[in-house]
Order: structure tokens, then sequence, then C-alpha cells
């Protein structure tokens, strides 16, 4: 509220028993010293503003000199409002925007909020009405409150004064925080997800020193919905991990999200997502700044929060994926278990949305031999599904779970049976025991077809089952944490009601369907490196830096991708193979332990040796083999014969030729189309500018055999 100074309309009418008293006047939100009151008149300097405890209303600011020269004069009278003490009904409030006054400096004014028209501060039927905040942003309607609220001439009576700190408390509390075009910016975590946000352009404020290495980032320019907006908006170099204003653009899903290593950032390749986002720097007028904050017209909280409404129809749209129940139905489990277990599944699946645009489960019980109880086409409704899966019958026999999972993998997500494209498929393992087949091959199998698998095993095994298993850690291996597979652990199926809630939201969770086969964890890269003299100790380690920058980008594990090493010059020296180390840290310390041979250059005998020796073990499992020769000068030998025979084994050959390496020599070396598996440089210090072309490249045929 300004003191004085003319610019305000007066309230006329009469104050309390025509005392003078001493109130607050408030300079936004900063209050000036105690004015006196007389005759429900603040006496200011050069002009009054009646008492609002007076009857009238607080117009709008005019001109000193149509205000009479600053004395409030010329005030509009409100009209007759009920009897003393008896409330005035308050509409809902609403926004109103501030006219300019003249005392007002340029840009001063800005959106102001409208509180009711009829609030009883006091008796009589006085109304006040705010129509403008100062520069400081403080708005005068709070200002009038706040003063009337500590003013002892003018304290209102207990039910106005409830209302009126209400109203206060409402205004003050309420609605988002808006940047100053009015637009609402979100605080966001460092992991919130793209799918996370709800609008096709959405404002976001990214916090500060996120941990660079935990982000989960897929593409490059245009990202997969799963990936870390901010981790996006660092990779795309929109802000620092200092942290800052971004906007976020939701767009469609695609396919080939590529890899680059960016601003300290790592993304990954994904082949297919159902939709993306792209992250631009947010403007000044989107960072969060506090200019007050908006009125809600909400009815007051009950302290029950509002359920989210769901189309029972179309289900829980948040969690689209394709999902197999595997359950146990062998002796181990046993008749009355199996019930429990059929409950349990059954809670799942009603809490996970079924619908026609939601989840779609499917149920296959593990016996002696697995059974398909029914597809993911079968049944698109809760209650649908419910129902099958309390009319299965119980079969008995052996768990052989591992059977089960593999045919599961191979023949129950095809798209005659229901499964969608696009959609993560899953299955949902249930043990109750321990099996008596190789639950860690079937595993591989199911990651070859692209399955997620989610293990949920209850209880531990007997003594007797123990004594059966060679390896402990088997379910470790077959859900492949690093990989995206995962395993949850029930003590007891009595009382799992409780555990129904943090599975689905595990199986909902778009970051944990990740175990689809991808390049990073599906490949045998070889790494063939030219030794010879020409080389040279110091750019020996050039090329070793570049061996380990490749292989780090990849999920290097006994059941994911492998890397082998070979250095050649007459001879040929394996430095470790495939299958010597199953962990990142132990393949990146073996690159580093190399040591240079020094010699001459035999490529084209180092290549037949590699393939014979080195891919020759694995050509018949899993994963595609690459292999990256490297080399800086002309071979005394052929090298295009020997490079066709490992094409030919089903290798592909990368050639990256350094100094002298003749073009045509690294061409004859190529994998088809060698344009795109050929590279070249003039020195040795930008082998490491092609790190993010190879493995783009290498990712790209990956997905190329899969179609």
């Amino acid at each position: 509220m300004n003191r004085g100074g003319g610019g305000y309309r007066g309230m006329r009418g009469q104050g309390r028993e025509g005392k003078p008293q001493r109130c607050f006047a408030g300079y936004g939100n900063v209050l000036a010293p105690p004015l006196p009151v007389r005759n429900g008149r603040v006496s200011g300097q050069g002009g009054e503003l009646l008492h609002p405890n007076a009857q009238g209303r607080v117009g709008p600011p005019v001109p000193a000199e149509e205000a009479g020269g600053g004395r409030g004069g010329g005030g509009t009278a409100a009209p007759a409002g009920p009897a003393a003490g008896l409330p005035s009904p308050v509409p809902a409030p609403s926004f109103a925007p501030a006219r300019p006054s003249a005392h007002a400096p340029a840009g001063g004014l800005k959106r102001e909020r409208r509180l009711p028209a009829a609030v009883p501060l006091g008796g009589g039927a006085g109304s006040a009405q705010g129509r403008c905040s100062d520069p400081a942003g403080t708005p005068l309607s709070a200002a009038l409150l706040r003063s009337a609220l500590r003013c002892p001439a003018v304290r209102p009576r207990p039910a106005a004064m409830w209302l009126s700190a209400l109203l206060l408390g409402a205004f003050l509390l309420s609605g988002p925080v808006r940047g100053s075009d009015g637009s609402a910016s979100t605080a966001i975590t460092c992991f919130t997800r793209g799918l996370d946000l709800r609008k096709g352009t959405e404002d976001v404020l990214c916090p500060a020193n996120c941990p660079l290495w935990q982000f989960y980032v897929f593409g490059d320019g245009v990202y997969a919905s799963l990936s870390s907006v901010c981790g996006a908006a660092i990779h795309r170099g929109v802000i620092t991990n200092a942290g800052g204003a971004v906007r976020v653009q939701t767009l469609p899903g695609q396919e080939n999200y590529p890899a680059v290593n960016a601003n300290g950032i790592q993304s990954q390749v994904l082949s297919r997502w159902a939709s993306s986002f792209s992250v631009t720097a947010g403007t000044k007028n989107t960072a969060l700044e506090s200019v007050g904050r908006s009125v809600s017209t909400a009815r007051p909280s009950t302290g029950k929060r509002p359920k989210k409404t769901l189309d029972k129809k179309a289900g829980n749209k948040d969690c689209k994926a394709d999902i197999a129940f595997l359950i146990d139905g062998s002796y181990n489990i046993g008749q009355r278990r199996f019930n429990l277990q059929k409950n349990f599944v059954g809670k799942v699946a009603v809490m996970l949305g079924i619908g026609t645009e939601g989840p779609h489960v499917g149920v296959v019980q593990a016996s002696e031999h697995p059974k398909i109880e029914f597809y993911l086409k079968n049944f698109t409704a809760a209650k649908e599904v419910l129902f099958a899966i309390k009319e299965l019958g119980f079969r008995g026999g052996n768990s052989n779970t591992g059977k089960a999972l593999k045919h599961t993998a191979q023949k129950f997500f095809s798209v005659e049976n229901g499964a969608r494209k696009g959609i993560p498929k899953i299955i949902v393992v249930f043990l109750d025991g321990w099996p008596s087949d190789d639950l860690e091959e079937a595993g591989i199998v199911a990651r070859e077809f692209g399955v997620n698998v989610f293990i949920v095993s209850v209880a531990k095994p007997t003594t007797e089952e123990l004594g059966m298993v060679q390896d402990i850690g088997f379910v470790d291996k077959a859900v492949c944490r690093n990989n995206g597979f995962f395993s949850y652990q029930m003590p007891t199926w009595f009382g799992t009601t409780k555990y129904v809630k943090p599975l689905v939201q595990k199986l909902c969770s778009h970051e944990q369907m990740l175990c689809s086969k991808t390049c990073y964890n599906s490949v045998n890269i070889g790494f063939l490196i030219d030794g010879s003299s020409s080389v040279g100790e110091s750019n020996f380690r050039l090329i070793l830096e570049f061996v380990s920058n490749v292989a780090k980008a990849f999920e290097i594990s006994d059941i994911g991708s492998k890397v082998a090493a070979v250095q050649f010059t007459y001879d040929q020296r394996t430095e470790f193979s495939f299958t010597d180390h199953v962990t990142k840290e132990k393949v990146l310390s073996a690159i580093r332990n190399i040591r240079y041979m020094s010699g001459g250059t035999a490529t084209g005998d180092a290549i037949s040796f590699t393939t014979r020796n080195v891919f020759g073990p694995v050509k018949d499992g899993p994963n595609k083999n690459f292999l990256i020769v490297l080399t800086d000068g002309q071979s005394y030998d052929d090298v295009r014969g020997p490079a066709a025979a490992a094409q030919k084994a089903g290798i592909t050959v990368f050639s990256v030729g350094v100094a002298w390496a003749p073009l045509d020599d690294l061409k004859d070396m190529a994998s088809e189309p060698r344009e795109s598996h050929t590279f070249f440089t003039r020195e040795f210090t930008g082998l490491e500018q092609m790190v993010p072309d190879i493995i783009r490249g290498i990712c790209k045929d990956f997905l190329d055999s899969k179609q």
C-alpha cells in the first residue's frame, strides 16, 4: 500500500468511535512507520487513505490531480451490504491486469491478484479489492489484509479474522511458481525422464551437480523418452552440470537412436522406442521467479488425495508392456502354495492397469513340460485376466523353469499371439525353491530374443537343493542386473500384499526394461593392433587409448559383450582372448598393460591368425563378431584374401589406418559397404575423434543384422 502521495481513491465511512488510533501502512513488503488514524482515515504525506474499517472501496490508481490533491477524495461509495456482523458471500478470486499509475516506474507493475468483491474486515459492509501490486511484487491486497490484522483500531471480529487469514493463506501458499512470462517452470530431479513429463512443451529447471556417470541417455539431439531430461540437456550442451532452465519438446518415437559421447556423457544406442523428446535452452523468462503466487480456486483439501482417474478400457497408458507371468506349477510348490501364488499374480495383474492401451499379460505354467495357459491377445481387461488366473489348474512334475523360460521367449511373444511392435517384452519368473534345470542358459536365450527377464524368488532353497546346484549365483547371472535384468525377493507367499505394489512399480519402470538385446551387451570385439617399428612407443600408447575408449562403451560381462586383443608385427601375439576377462575393469586394465613389440608389418597373416585362434572358439556363440584392424603402414603380405575369409566366417571388419597406411589396403580389408567401414587419419592424435563413429558403426551393423 502506498502512503499518501495521492493516486488512490479513498474509502469513505465512519471509523471506529472516531478516536485517533495508530496503524501500519505497508509499502509492498516493507512496513512504513505508524500513522495516525482519525475518522477512518490514515494520514500520510500529502494525502490520506481511508482505514480498511471504513465503509467504501479501494479504487484503482488515478492521477493526483484527479484525486483532489492527494487527499483520497472522489472515491466511489460502496453499495450497501448486509447487516453488520453478517459475512457477505465470497466469490472465487480472479486475476485482473494492472493499470499503470502516474507515480509507478516503468515496468514496475506486475500481474496482480484480485481479492473477492466482498471481504468483511470489521463492522459494516465494506469491501476491499486489490487493483495493483508495487514494484517489489507484493500485492496491495495482501498489505491491506496484514494492516487490518495488525491494527488494534480495526481488529476484525473473530469470524471475519479467520476468513481474512484463510484468504491471505490461500493467496500466499497456493498455485505454482511462475516465470515472468506467466509459464510455470517445474523443478525436476537429475533422473526425471522425458516420459515423466506430460505436456507437449514444458519448461523445467535442472538441479546442479548431477552425477554424470549415472545418467541413462539414449540418442543424440532426439532422445528416447526414457532418457534423463537433465542428462540429455547436458549431453546436448544446453546446460552444464551447474544446472539451469531447459525447454523440453515431446516428439514421436523413432528407430535407431545413436550413441554419441559428448560433454562427459556417453549416450547409448536404442533400436526403437515409442516416444522421444528434444531439449533447448530455457529463456530467462522460463526460470523460476518469486513474483507472487496464483490464487487457487479449488475447494479446501479434505486431507484425502484425489485418486487418479483411469480409463478402465484403455488401461494404464504409463505402463505399456507385454508381460508373461511364468508361474511355478511343479511339485516343489505344491497345491496349497500354488493357490497362494495365483492369488499374488492376480493382484499384480489388477494393479498393473491392464487395458487396450496399457499392459497386456499372459500366463505360462512351468512344470515337467511348459504350458502356455493364455496369450497376450486373449484378454485385455483386468477382470477377465483375474478370472482366467483363478481357473488355472495345478500340473505338478519337476520344476523345469529354464525349459519353460526358453519356451516362453521363443514362442510366446509373436505378433500372432498379441505381441505389440515397439513395446517392451517381459517375462516375470516365479521361483518357489530351486529349478531342476539350467536357468542361466535360458536367460541368455531370452536375451537373444530381446526379452526382459524378471525373477521373483520366494523363500530359499533347501539344503538338499543347494547340494544339487553348481553355481549359487545363477539367479544374478540369469537376470544379469547390469544389462537390465532384475530380480525380486519375497520371504514367503503369505502376507505378500505389501510386495505387490513395489513389484508393479519395478515392472512399469521403463528404465528397467532395457534388457532387450543391444549392440552394447551382445557383441564380441577383437582389436588387431599394429606393433611395428614405424609406430613408435608414444604413438602405440595413443592406439591403446583408442582401444580403451571403444571398449569402455560396451557392457562387458560373461553373458554380455566381450573384448579380445592381438598385437602383430611379422609375428602375432594374443594379448588376451574373449574369455580371459569378463568385466570392463579387467579388460581396461589388460589393455593398459599391453607391451609394445616393434618389428615388421604382416597384416594378412595377423588377420588369419585372429580369425582362427580368437574368433574360432566363439563362432557359434550368441554375440555378433567384429574385428577392428589398426595399422600405420603397408603390409608386406596380401590382406584381401584373409579379410574375405574373416568376413565369410561371420566377422564384420573395420579398418583404421594412420599416417602411411595405403587407402587401397584399408578398403580391401573392410566389410561392405567399404566407405562406412574404412577410417583414416594422418596423425595418431586423430584416433580419438574416430571413437564415436566406430561405436556408431558397430551398432548400426548390429541392428541391420537383426532386421
